[in-house]
């Protein structure tokens, strides 16, 4: 199902087809239909280089869009700098960059089934426990998703 472009809404570009399981189960975990996954990309540098040729300039043209680029930082921690630096400034308060530290598989072996995390993921985003955001393989990520719940919490889970 499409989002309505014209009202706030998120899209979601994977990596890799786990980290599409886990938006999918994020996606499900919330009550609106204003929020998109999109293809695998098939690696963390397609995510970049497909962000910055397929979505920058809709992303000027739907001003209510947001962006989660969902990617593996494979413990290389510098490489949220390497993805901010292709976001157009005028875009990055609407681009969120959020993956595991290492792999979404290790997450698997800690907590479960791929969609399984990325509801318990969703759950915590709205507020609450920090079982799975606040563990190793993810809290890395606090500062994006400090900006990703002002952004987001509003349409995603009060509709």
């Amino acid at each position: 199902m499409s989002v309505n472009r014209y009202r706030p809404h998120l899209f979601v570009l994977p990596e890799d087809d786990a980290n599409r399981q886990l938006a999918v189960g994020f996606q499900l975990a919330t009550p609106t239909s204003q929020i998109q996954v999109l293809p695998v990309a098939g690696g963390w540098t397609n995510v970049r280089d497909r962000f910055v040729a397929d979505h920058v300039s809709s992303m000027e043209h739907y001003v209510d869009r947001r962006m989660i680029l969902l990617i593996d930082f494979d413990s290389d921690v510098n490489r949220l700098h390497v993805m901010n630096a292709v976001i157009p400034m005028g875009l990055a308060d609407r681009v969120f960059v959020l993956g595991s530290l290492t792999q979404p598989e290790d997450l698997r072996q800690m907590h479960g089934p791929y969609e399984a995390i990325g509801r318990s993921m969703a759950q915590e985003c709205r507020g609450g426990d920090r079982a799975i955001w606040g563990g190793r393989l993810l809290q890395h990520n606090e500062g994006e998703l400090a900006r990703l719940r002002d952004a987001v919490c509003g349409f995603l889970f009060n509709p």
